[in-house]
């Protein structure tokens, strides 16, 4: 699992565009992790795509997770499933995973993280970082409280939330190990560019990061 950046497939994001195309067109910009969100659909009418997307992120060595629906991250052999504050609760949903399946959470405070560590989540997702159309009701935590979570969260931790090639430097600095976008590359005109923009950005960022945690250790007290 790469979670440097973690593209969200989501069919309202994309207005109509095909997921697949999506998909390959982020593939070819260097994400290696994937996420199925559908709110609408079943998943009887989702699993033959679910299945696709699946198996061309097999064949790319990415990561595929589905959003919410445990039943068809199982049905499809996902690599994992996410799972959110209203979904079925992590001391649940364990123990019905597969040997190996990663287990992913949403968090929006200090407290639902800690809680999530602690229940083995194998990443933390933390948001709203920024405003987004995408999930209005976010509450806006901002890249803040990453900086705050950074010293006590020790698997990957994600910012989410209205994330773009401008502000992702924001969320890297403020120290987490990449951001999930869905409109960022689903609703670009060109989500191969975007991706790859993306991809700079948390590079650059990292780099900067780096240097200045180097400065801070070299500091004489």
């Amino acid at each position: 699992m790469d979670p440097t950046l973690y593209v969200i497939l989501d069919r309202a994001a994309a207005r109509g565009r095909d997921l697949e195309e999506i998909l390959e067109a982020a593939l070819a910009g260097g994400c290696g992790m994937f996420q199925l969100r559908e709110k609408a659909w079943p998943s009887g009418r989702l699993l033959p795509l679910a299945e696709r997307l699946r198996g061309r992120c097999r064949r790319a060595s990415a990561t595929f997770i589905v959003n919410d629906r445990l039943d068809l991250a199982l049905a499809v052999d996902a690599d994992g499933v996410h799972l959110g504050q209203e979904d079925l609760p992590p001391r649940a949903a364990r123990p019905l995973l597969r040997r190996g399946m990663i287990l992913g959470l949403s968090t929006h405070s200090l407290a639902q993280a800690r809680d999530a560590q602690a229940a083995g989540a194998d990443y933390v997702a933390v948001g709203s970082m920024f405003p987004t159309d995408t999930k209005p009701d976010f509450e806006l935590v901002g890249s803040d409280l990453v900086r705050r979570l950074r010293p006590e969260i020790r698997v990957p931790l994600v910012g989410i939330g209205g994330i773009t090639a401008a502000n992702v430097p924001e969320v890297i600095r403020a120290g987490a190990d990449g951001v999930a976008v869905i409109s960022a590359v689903c609703g670009a005109p060109d989500p191969a560019a975007a991706t790859r923009s993306l991809l700079d950005a948390i590079r650059g960022a990292r780099d900067i990061r780096g240097a200045r945690d180097l400065t801070a250790r070299r500091r004489p007290l």
